[in-house]
């Protein structure tokens, strides 16, 4: 695998998509690591295609599940000599609650523990690959977020935009302590806010959703569009020294009040080991 190596969850569609194209134009090798296996081959070969070398790999992982996430950062650990760059971006919107096969709701298991998981298995390697870079997609939505931690799975009073908040909240809590446990290690890691994109997010509820996507999309972002401040984070020369910070268009700007919440990030922490069986002492 010759220049970069980066991992990029959910690339088959939408802001992953462009995110690991712009990679593979710049010279990387991207790891796609995707449910499907017909879409992320599609987009493997479409990369490749595009480099005119091999530029892509495929690693199937539903990442709800944390015995996928294990089993495809096992994979990517013995595939990638290297990383230098990881990309969280997979990412659900339910409209009404569910679980996982772990037991966990769906969203949050998704959108935050599988961030969580994924990245302090590879963590040893980052740091082996230094200078490298975290990229962490959250979201605006976050300042809807409430963090219960006595009560992850909002099921007695499941709002899914509170819910998917609470999940873009959590990225940011994350990425703020993980920069403060990275600090001197040379693994930067920062989170952005791609914008209202026009993207696959949320088709899993139906229909209807899918209705009301297209009829707005009109006043959406485009993929690119939204990709852009990851591809700038995850590869600008002007960007390696960014660390622990939030982005929107590129700039940094400040997030909700609960952000800055020491003792909630650190109880977020611990939560997150725990219901993912790891060490909270790893990073």
């Amino acid at each position: 695998m010759d220049g970069r190596i980066c991992v990029v969850t959910g690339a088959t569609s939408g802001i992953g998509r462009e995110i690991a194209r712009a990679l593979a134009a710049a010279g990387d090798h991207v790891a796609v690591v995707c449910r499907d296996r017909g879409r992320g081959e599609a987009v493997a070969a479409e990369l490749d295609a595009a480099a005119g070398r091999p530029a892509a790999s495929v690693h199937l992982a539903d990442l709800s599940r944390q015995a996928d996430v294990r089993r495809v950062a096992g994979e990517l650990l013995v595939r990638c000599p290297r990383i230098d760059v990881l990309v969280n971006n997979a990412g659900v919107v339910n409209l009404a609650h569910a679980t996982t096969d772990d037991g966990i709701e769906t969203v949050f298991a998704t959108n935050h523990l599988a961030y969580f998981l994924l990245t302090l298995l590879l963590l040893p390697r980052l740091r082996a690959s230094a200078p490298a870079r975290i990229v962490n997609v959250a979201s605006e939505a976050h300042r809807f977020g409430r963090l219960d931690l006595d009560d992850l799975g909002q099921a007695g009073s499941y709002r899914a935009m509170r819910v998917y908040g609470t999940s873009k909240l959590s990225n940011i809590l994350f990425t703020y302590e993980l920069a403060r446990r990275l600090e001197g290690s040379g693994v930067t890691v920062n989170c952005l806010h791609p914008g209202a994109v026009a993207t696959g997010l949320g088709h899993n509820n139906g229909r209807w959703a899918i209705l009301a996507t297209r009829l707005l999309a009109p006043f959406f972002r485009t993929p690119r569009q939204g990709a852009d401040t990851a591809i700038w984070l995850a590869s600008a020369p002007e960007a390696a020294g960014e660390h622990g910070r939030y982005f929107v268009r590129r700039r940094a700007k400040r997030t909700s009040r609960p952000t800055y919440d020491r003792a909630l990030a650190a109880r977020l922490w611990d939560v997150s080991a725990a219901l993912c069986r790891v060490d909270p002492s790893v990073a």
